[in-house]
């Protein structure tokens, strides 16, 4: 794995103690380097790839970890390295889909202090935060909360309100966001292109803490939430012209084995007209829970078909986390 250590911010886009109002020493000492290995033989191997780098923030004093869940899922080894200089071994405790987060206990003493959780429901567009990786201050940078809206990503996935920043930051995976009063508000997961005064900037999705709340006791109780599993289809899909079109598919997953083909417009669900991506997940899961039949109605060359496809729960096709 590449060393992510030698580069700095430049010292203008860096927080310092004199502009907070908060310990930002002590904010940035909860952030941890998390480094994770997955089989080559992993569902998600060939996606994300079997070697992974990332982020990590402390939430609890014994040494809870909190993350962006695609870095650690289906991870047999995981490392973490503190600010004080630590480096311990951890175990996967949970990753949840819907939400988009993931949960990693050390099994070491971090010495790293825990950072307190606020509201992404209280922060307002055009407030200052910080965006944190690990690092200390060098990792740390001044940005703005831009915009709070919809995000639909292209892997069935949908968040009601996520948070936006810039500019970016360049190793976003599992950051933390950091709102002006010192409180964890959203975890780093993508670098998109936004709109800032009439011209495009590059900055970063966050998942809003908010959703981690009502979830945090059955993640760490029984592995996931308590909740009834998704129906998931293995698409990709954008938004292309007004149309949702299939970009990908997931090897053998159920859309491949119904017949789905890459360059095909979803226009209907269930009979129901598709009106964007985000509108497309929604209408599938409100089928019912994983194992649902799911009709869908395509337009290829020209021509409508349409097809049933026989849903499954993702979680599936995982490994699972496993002590040694």
């Amino acid at each position: 794995m590449s060393d992510l250590s030698n580069w700095a911010f430049p010292p203008e886009m860096q927080p310092t103690s004199n502009e907070a109002r908060f310990d930002l020493e002590g904010a940035l000492d909860s952030m941890v380097l998390l480094r994770a290995e997955v089989p080559e033989d992993a569902f998600t191997a060939g996606i994300l790839g079997t070697e992974r780098i990332g982020n990590g923030v402390v939430i609890r004093e014994d040494g809870l970890v909190l993350t962006i869940g695609y870095l650690i899922t289906e991870a047999t080894t995981i490392w973490l390295n503190s600010n004080a200089g630590k480096a311990v071994p951890a175990h996967p405790v949970a990753y949840d889909q819907p939400s988009g987060f993931g949960l990693v206990q050390p099994l070491g003493k971090l010495g790293a202090p825990p950072l307190a959780r606020g509201t992404a429901a209280s922060c307002r567009v055009g407030d200052g935060v910080v965006v944190a990786g690990h690092g200390g201050r060098k990792h740390a940078l001044k940005a703005k909360l831009i915009a709070k809206r919809e995000f639909a990503g292209y892997w069935e996935y949908v968040l009601d309100e996520a948070l936006f920043t810039a500019p970016a930051h360049p190793h976003w995976s599992g950051a933390a966001l950091i709102s002006g009063e010192g409180r964890l508000v959203g975890i780093g997961s993508l670098m998109v292109q936004e709109e800032l005064a009439g011209r495009n900037v590059q900055g970063n999705m966050m998942v809003p803490i908010d959703l981690l709340e009502p979830i945090l006791e059955d993640l760490l109780k029984l592995g996931h939430a308590k909740r009834v599993a998704r129906p998931w289809l293995g698409l990709y899909a954008t938004e292309v012209k007004g149309h949702v079109v299939i970009s990908g598919l997931a090897d053998g997953a159920p859309a491949e084995r119904a017949g789905v083909q890459v360059g095909d417009i979803v226009i209907e669900v269930a009979g129901a007209r598709v009106g964007g991506l985000a509108d497309l997940f929604r209408k599938i899961w409100s089928l019912g829970a994983a194992g649902v039949e799911v009709p869908v109605t395509l337009v290829r060359e020209g021509s409508v078909s349409r097809i049933r496809v026989a849903s499954i729960d993702r979680q599936e096709l995982l490994k699972k986390p496993s002590l040694h």
